[in-house]
């Protein structure tokens, strides 16, 4: 869903058509490499992820003049992709990241990738050979257009330098208007050095691009009026919420129905926690009361959400009971995965807004006398009863080890208000999403769709060089702390003082996890510690390498924590450290498990509560 200019200050100029133009703009003569310059600053980019290389070298040496826009000057291509996502999502502004040809644009791939499936605001600009030799095999080549065009909203190759400046702020409007996500512009390397022109505003080309953001009032006034209908409605409530900034409206929307609250993975923070409507997380490990609504209810109400099959489960038996009404900003996600009943095409803020005054004249019109509470007294007679007896739970380890489970949730709870968490993928992002409580927006940060490895050192590096007042933390896991903790040696050098928790149990977590349930404990190549110590004791967490070491040689604040009686005085030390990153290496029991889980590819009515635990529903839930 959007990010509506009055709720992000979205950071492009307004379209004007190409016989438009400002009388009174000034006209300066500049390179194309200066002119990239300017028009990122003109646009509102004040940081920049970048790693320079021989094709966008011009670009670098204007870039040293700007007092507008700060480079932060990345170990790996990938890592400034995820730090712009990472600053994207924490602070509503279009994310920015600038490397090299070949290489260093293919780098990128996985980061955009990510973006594209999160609906992130990110501009990458990548130097390419001049344009004379695109085609040739030339050295540092590589189509990146090409390669990510199933991966980019839009992308561009610009060979001229009078494009430069017309670009950018095209890429910028794209990628922040409709739906967010990424734009790629390529810019040959003889465009930066050659000379042009540069005024702004530019005008804008973008024929046929008009993103609908007000939803028609038919549609509307049907959604409402099966909701004042419905017996057992449930707002499924995804990340375009929090995109498009509506998430004061969905409590209004909440509050005045009475209906229970689901967020996803992606829309956690957009719907307060601790809120009595809200009912949890749904999906392969959601929680058994949110999973379990969605599969009883006569009503879903899915506002920026987009039946992704993590939360579906087998598709064919997804909620049968229910009628859809389904509001997205993207007209091609509705009906992809599950026909609606009524469509509404989009802005989540304008859509729940509609759906608030729809919904009160509904109220207005109806049968007097029943109110909200009264339709739903039996559904959330059921729904209270399920959060009573299933909540999302741990034992703690019987040898006195470490639990993840409550190394995170502790984290969570003497973490100061307002902390940004950012997570890697597999166990540790489920139990960060399940036991830490979000109250706020934009203070989850994870790699959603596309499943990231790696994506948290740099996000929360991203998080924190954007909103630099506020803690935050990286969940990340001894797997994924692997692939991207290069960024570390980046944070100490600029001044981003981040906080790192690795929750090393000594394997590929999850994966470990499939492999106990379903390949009969047979842990092939998911071990990631030695076996034993030289004296023969079994090995506890990953070792080698050693990451208090590695972390301390990377200019950071490094604590190994083994006992769960030092478990808050080493997270009461991470935070009261901020003059450099801090790193805590979590010595943690290897056979802890998620739960709840709905096996890949079953019914979210096989939900287990835990291993061997399947709820017991009653027989009076499906009449």
């Amino acid at each position: 869903m959007p990010m509506t200019e009055q709720a992000t200050g979205a950071q492009h100029p307004q379209p004007r058509a190409r016989n438009g133009g400002p009388s009174s703009a000034s006209v300066e003569h500049l390179t194309g490499a200066q002119s990239l310059i300017r028009s990122l600053e003109e646009v509102g980019a004040d940081t920049v992820f970048g790693l320079p290389g021989g094709c966008i070298l011009p670009a670098y040496d204007p870039l040293m003049d700007s007092t507008r826009v700060r480079h932060i000057l990345v170990r790996h291509e990938q890592g400034a992709g995820h730090a712009a996502t990472g600053y994207a999502q924490a602070t509503g502004k279009v994310g920015v990241c600038m490397v090299t040809s070949g290489p260093g644009a293919t780098n990128l791939v996985t980061p955009i990738a990510d973006a594209a499936m999160d609906s992130v605001p990110m501009v990458a600009i990548t130097g390419q050979v001049a344009s004379a030799a695109i085609g040739t095999d030339a050295f540092q080549e590589a189509d990146i257009c090409g390669i990510t065009m199933p991966i980019t909203k839009h992308n561009f190759l610009v060979t001229r330098a009078e494009d430069i400046a017309h670009t950018i702020a095209e890429a910028f409007h794209i990628a922040s208007t409709g739906r967010p996500g990424p734009v790629l512009v390529d810019i040959a390397k003889d465009a930066l050095q050659a000379k042009t022109t540069f005024s702004w505003p530019p005008t804008m080309d973008l024929p046929g691009y008009r993103p609908v953001t007000k939803p028609h009032a038919k549609q509307i006034r049907e959604a409402a009026r099966l909701i004042t209908q419905a017996q057992r409605p449930v707002l499924y409530v995804g990340g375009g919420v929090l995109k498009a900034g509506a998430t004061a409206e969905l409590k209004v929307l909440a509050e005045l129905t009475g209906a229970p609250v689901t967020t996803t993975l992606m829309a956690l923070g957009a719907f307060p926690d601790s809120h009595p409507l809200h009912v949890g997380m749904p999906g392969m490990h959601g929680s058994v009361t949110a999973v379990t609504a969605l599969q009883k209810a006569d009503l879903i109400v899915a506002l920026g959400a987009r039946f992704d099959d993590r939360v579906t489960g087998k598709l064919d038996s997804f909620a049968p009971y229910a009628k859809i009404v389904h509001a997205d900003i993207d007209p091609a996600e509705i009906g992809k995965n599950r026909a609606a009943d009524v469509p509404i095409v989009g802005d989540a803020r304008e859509v729940i807004a509609d759906l608030v005054q729809a919904v009160q004249a509904e109220h207005t019109t109806g049968t007097p006398g029943i109110s909200a509470q009264e339709r739903y007294a039996a559904w959330w007679k059921d729904l209270d009863r399920w959060r009573e007896t299933y909540p999302v739970g741990y034992d703690l380890p019987e040898d006195g080890s470490l639990s993840p489970q409550q190394v995170i949730q502790r984290i969570g709870e003497l973490a100061p208000d307002g902390t940004i968490f950012a997570a890697g993928v597999g166990q540790h992002q489920m139990w960060a999403s399940h036991f830490i409580q979000y109250e706020q927006p934009a203070t989850w940060l994870n790699s959603g769709g596309a499943g990231t490895m790696g994506y948290a050192v740099p996000a929360a590096m991203g998080a924190k060089a954007g909103m630099p007042e506020r803690a935050v933390w990286a969940i990340d896991g001894d797997g994924c702390f692997q692939m991207t903790n290069q960024e570390l040696t980046t944070c100490a050098l600029n001044n981003i003082p981040i906080k790192v928790a690795i929750i090393n149990n000594g394997a590929l977590g999850m994966v470990r996890q499939w492999q106990t349930l379903f390949y009969n404990q047979r842990y092939s190549n998911t071990v990631l510690h030695t076996g034993a110590d030289p004296d023969g004791v079994p090995a506890k967490g990953t070792r080698v390498p050693d990451f208090v070491k590695l972390s301390e040689a990377m200019g950071c604040h490094a604590i190994r924590c083994e006992d769960p009686a030092d478990l808050d005085k080493v997270i009461a030390e991470a935070n009261a450290i901020n003059d450099r990153p801090v790193v805590i290496d979590f010595i943690v029991h290897e056979d802890a498990m998620v739960w709840p889980m709905v096996a890949a590819g079953t019914s979210n009515d096989e939900v287990m509560a835990a291993r061997g635990v399947r709820p017991d529903f009653g027989d009076n839930e499906d009449d």
